[in-house]
């Protein structure tokens, strides 16, 4: 099915064949979890060509493509596949290939090269039933970890401490590994938009952002709480309630029909009506699936329409240097007839 629908774009991008690079798309289109591998799709045939370590493996796990163990360079078995099948016209993917990779197309390939962008992603917008399950699981380990660090962090541990726990945790709970290196950003660090985990200590009365997400069979999650290790400032309360709200009208408000741009307007209005829009300074969200940031974006720039199937996040955040920042996210599938939020963690401000 993915192979038709990008074979489909073939004409639109006047190609006869379609040589695919980039490790994620190779994984999406074929199930494969290795690397080091190329796919080239005709019109008639999908080619899988890899080496001696990974033949077993595809095997297993592909199925649809004829397999071709490599003898020499990847560069060399597409070259002489491309003459095999005498296909004239070759779209790669000109954002995840080097100039210096070009230059070897372009000399030792005996067919016009055309870079391409967002072919495969395009299809990647939409999740599968299957896929959908898959980021479920991913959100619910998120929950249950967010659940189990409120027992777990104590003023007086430092942010890598706490980071640390929560990726072994996600891991006993069955995840790969973490999406991405996770945030624990406590006190005056919460201003810090990415505050990877220090070795800072957490002190009573900080608030404490933790960003953090769960990479599940090939999918991730993404969710971000902040919470406060003792009474927090008013000022940082006052924050808290400014961005909770925002965050609760953008998950409300998203739906199919609605483009990125009016979703990010409806939490970044609702902020700047309380004085804090010049503290808000990232989009209110992005897609989710195989990476952490993917298309569609939630942002002032994002005319993309959002349709069912689509997993979006809705994160919106105030960040005072010096003081501290609130961000709230959460994980949202675009359905048939409004949303469905991923990420069920509570959101109330907690005071530990």
């Amino acid at each position: 099915m993915k192979l038709q629908q990008l074979r489909a774009q073939f004409s639109e991008h006047q190609i006869d064949a379609m040589l695919v690079t980039n490790p994620i798309n190779v994984s999406y289109l074929s199930g494969f979890t290795g690397d080091d591998s190329y796919i080239l799709v005709t019109k008639d045939e999908a080619i899988f060509l890899t080496d001696a370590r990974y033949t077993e493996q595809v095997k297993h796990e592909t199925e649809g493509f004829r397999l071709v163990e490599r003898k020499s360079t990847l560069l060399e078995e597409v070259v002489r596949e491309v003459k095999e099948t005498n296909v004239q016209s070759v779209g790669f993917e000109k954002e995840y290939v080097t100039f210096a990779t070009y230059q070897l197309f372009e000399k030792y390939i005996d067919a016009k090269m055309i870079g391409t962008a967002g072919m495969i992603e395009k299809l990647r917008l939409i999740k599968t039933p299957e896929e959908i399950k898959i980021i479920k699981v991913a959100c619910g380990i998120v929950d249950q970890t967010f659940d189990y660090i409120l027992s777990f962090i104590k003023p007086g541990m430092t942010e890598l401490q706490v980071s640390n726990e929560m990726e072994h945790y996600m891991r006993k709970l069955g995840a790969k590994s973490s999406s991405f290196d996770t945030i624990v950003a406590s006190g005056w660090r919460s201003a810090l938009p990415h505050g990877t985990a220090t070795d800072k200590i957490i002190e009573k009365g900080d608030i404490v952002t933790l960003d953090f997400g769960a990479l599940y069979n090939g999918y991730i999650s993404d969710t971000t709480r902040t919470i406060a290790v003792g009474e927090p400032s008013d000022q940082l309360k006052e924050i808290y309630d400014i961005v909770l709200n925002a965050q609760i009208l953008g998950v409300d408000a998203l739906k199919p029909g609605m483009t990125g741009k009016e979703a990010d307007a409806v939490t970044r209005d609702y902020i700047t009506k309380h004085g804090y829009g010049e503290a808000f300074g990232h989009s209110t969200g992005h897609g989710i699936g195989r990476e952490v940031h993917e298309a569609p974006g939630l942002s002032h720039r994002s005319s993309t329409v959002l349709q069912p199937g689509m997993c979006v996040t809705c994160e919106p955040g105030i960040y005072i240097p010096g003081v501290g920042g609130v961000r709230i996210e959460d994980d949202v599938l675009i359905t048939e007839t409004g949303h469905e939020v991923l990420t069920r963690s509570k959101k109330d401000l907690i005071i530990l």
